[in-house]
C-alpha cells in the first residue's frame, strides 16, 4: 500500500480524499495556488505544496506544476478529484511516465469515452442502446439540416468532447439550426480544444439515470446500482438520490447488465459512472460515461456502506474487487439524497462570490455534509461554486425527504447567496415528494421566493452574527461587515 498521496484538486472533493487517506494511514499531501492559499481544503492535508502564482489553467489545470508538486512532496500516488484535470489522458498518462500510481482508470480507457462520437460507435458495437443522433457534422450547411431531419427536432447540438452540462445546445426549429450550430463549435474549441459536434436527440420528459461501475486489474467489473439525477439545472445536477423511484427490478437489472458492457468495451479499471437517458416509455440510452468519480457518489456510499474512495486507491495498487460484489452479495439499504449547495442566485443560476460570515452544518442521524469552505471562507468566481453536499440517509423515501428538509432548515450561511431556497422548494414540490419526475423539474416547479429581510430567522441570524463567542456579548464590527449595508442580505449581488 502507498504511504502518501497528492490530492490534484481542491475543495469538498480534496477534503473527501484526504479523509480517507488518513483512515488508511496515508499522508495526504494537497496542492494550492498563491492566490488560493487560504483555502479550506488545506487545513484537512498533512502538508500542501504550492502551484504557484497564475489563474486555475496556469495552476491547477497545469500538468508540469502538478507533477513538479509531486515531485517535490515525494508522493508516491495522484488521486484527481474531479473536474479539473480528473478525465485528462494526457495527465494520467503524465503521472504514470513519471513513475508514480494514478488512482483512476487507463489513459486508453479515458480517452475512449472522453470523444462521445467515439464511445457512441463503441457501445453500439457492444449492444448498448445509445441516444438516436448523427456522425459528425460537416461545414456543409446542406448535410448539416439533412442530418437534423433525419434525427427529428427538437435536438440538441452537442460538443464531441464536452461534458458537464456545458457544449450543448437546444434547437426546436430548423431555422435555428445553423446559429447553434455556430455556436456550440465556438464553445467547444474554447472550453475543449475540440471543435468537432454532432447531433443528439431531445426527449421531451426524460429521466437521467446513472449506474455505478467498479473494475479491477485482474477482469472482474461490477456496477453498484443505481442513482437517480433528473434534478438538474443548466444541464447540471444539483439533486440525487437512490435508489430511482422510476426503475423496477426488471429496468435495474437490464440497465446495471448494460452499464457493465459499456465498461468492459473500454477494458475500464477503478470507479466510473454510466449515464443513461430513460424515456417516458421505459426505453433506455447510453449518454455518456465519466471515467472518475461523481460528485454524487455518497449516496451510493451511504445506501451500501462502502468508501468508494478507498475501493479507488485499493484497486489502482492492484487489489482485487471484494469477494461479495463480485458474488453479487451486495444489497442497497435504505434510501440516500444528496443535495448541492452553489454559490449562486436561485433563480438565474448565476455564480455568486462573497466572504462565508456565518457556517452553520445541519447534524443528526442519518445527516452528511460534505463540505469545501467555512466560516471565513472568502468565496470568489475563478472556481466552480458549488460549496457543500447535504447527504441524508433514511430507512425509507419518505423519511429522507423529511430528513433533508429538517437539515435544509437548520442550515446557516450568510455572507454568500447559496441555492438553499432552491433546494428546500423542490423537496417540498410535489413532483419530486411523488417520484414521478423529469429534468424539467426546476423548470416546473418555478422560481423560489426571495427571503424576507424581516422574517424572524432572519433577525435570528443577524443577531447572533453581532455575539461574540458564546452569543452572549456583543463584538466590534469588522470593516466591510456584511451588515453595514442593506446590500448585505444578499452580498455579491
Amino acid at each position: 500500500m502507498i504511504r502518501s498521496l497528492l490530492i490534484a484538486n481542491r475543495g469538498e472533493i480534496a477534503v473527501r480524499i484526504a479523509r480517507t487517506a488518513q483512515e488508511m494511514g496515508i499522508e495526504a499531501i494537497g496542492v494550492y495556488s498563491q492566490a488560493d492559499a487560504d483555502a479550506f481544503h488545506l487545513s484537512h492535508v498533512a502538508r500542501a505544496e504550492s502551484l504557484g502564482e497564475g489563474p486555475p489553467r496556469a495552476t491547477y489545470l497545469s500538468i508540469p506544476r502538478i507533477l513538479e508538486a509531486a515531485r517535490a512532496s515525494g508522493a508516491e500516488a495522484v488521486h484527481p478529484g474531479y473536474g479539473f484535470l480528473s478525465e485528462s489522458a494526457s495527465f494520467a498518462r503524465a503521472v504514470q511516465e513519471a513513475g508514480l500510481l494514478w488512482i483512476g482508470p487507463p489513459p486508453e480507457s479515458i480517452e475512449a469515452m472522453g470523444d462521445k462520437l467515439g464511445a457512441r460507435k463503441r457501445m453500439r458495437a457492444a449492444g448498448v442502446p445509445v441516444v438516436p443522433g448523427s456522425e459528425e457534422l460537416s461545414a456543409d450547411s446542406g448535410e448539416v439540416a439533412s442530418a437534423a431531419d433525419a434525427v427529428g427536432y427538437p435536438l440538441l447540438v452537442k460538443a464531441a468532447a464536452g461534458g458537464g452540462g456545458k457544449g450543448m445546445a437546444r434547437v426546436d426549429r430548423r431555422e435555428d439550426l445553423p446559429a447553434a450550430v455556430e455556436a456550440t463549435r465556438r464553445i467547444a474549441v474554447a472550453a475543449f480544444d475540440n471543435g468537432r459536434v454532432y447531433l443528439e436527440r431531445l426527449f421531451p420528459r426524460p429521466r437521467h439515470v446513472e449506474f455505478q461501475v467498479f473494475g479491477d486489474r485482474h477482469g472482474n467489473l461490477v456496477h453498484l446500482f443505481e442513482r437517480e439525477c433528473s434534478v438538474q439545472r443548466r444541464h447540471q445536477k444539483i439533486v440525487e438520490e437512490t435508489p430511482s423511484m422510476a426503475l423496477d427490478h426488471r429496468l435495474r437489472t437490464a440497465m446495471g447488465r448494460a452499464a457493465v458492457e459499456a465498461a468492459k468495451a473500454v477494458g475500464y479499471v477503478g470507479a466510473g459512472t454510466v449515464e443513461f437517458l430513460l424515456d417516458e416509455r421505459g426505453d433506455f440510452y447510453f449518454l455518456e460515461m465519466n471515467t472518475r468519480l461523481q460528485v454524487e457518489h455518497p449516496i451510493t456510499e451511504e445506501t451500501l456502506g462502502l468508501d468508494l474512495v478507498r475501493g479507488q486507491i485499493e484497486i489502482a495498487s492492484g487489489a482485487a474487487l471484494p469477494s461479495d460484489w463480485r458474488a453479487g452479495n451486495i444489497a442497497a439499504q435504505g434510501h440516500a439524497i444528496e443535495l448541492r449547495l452553489y454559490a449562486e442566485d436561485p433563480v438565474e443560476f448565476l455564480p455568486r462570490s462573497g466572504s462565508i460570515a456565518v457556517w452553520e452544518e445541519p447534524v443528526g442521524p442519518g445527516v452528511r455534509v460534505d463540505a469545501g469552505v467555512g466560516a471565513g471562507t472568502t468565496v470568489g468566481l475563478d472556481f466552480d461554486p458549488l460549496l457543500a453536499k447535504l447527504v441524508v440517509s433514511a430507512p425509507t423515501r419518505p423519511a429522507a425527504i423529511e430528513r433533508a428538509r429538517r437539515a435544509l432548515a437548520d442550515w446557516v450561511v450568510l455572507g454568500v447567496e447559496t441555492n438553499l431556497p432552491l433546494l428546500t422548494r423542490v423537496l417540498a414540490s410535489e413532483e419530486f415528494g411523488s417520484g414521478r419526475y423529469a429534468t424539467d423539474l426546476v423548470a416546473a416547479i418555478g422560481p423560489p421566493v426571495p427571503p424576507d429581510p424581516g422574517d424572524a430567522e432572519w433577525i435570528a441570524a443577524a443577531l447572533a452574527l453581532s455575539r461574540g463567542p458564546g452569543g452572549a456579548a456583543p463584538r466590534e464590527r469588522a470593516a466591510g461587515d456584511p451588515w453595514d449595508s442593506s446590500s448585505g442580505w444578499r452580498t455579491g449581488a
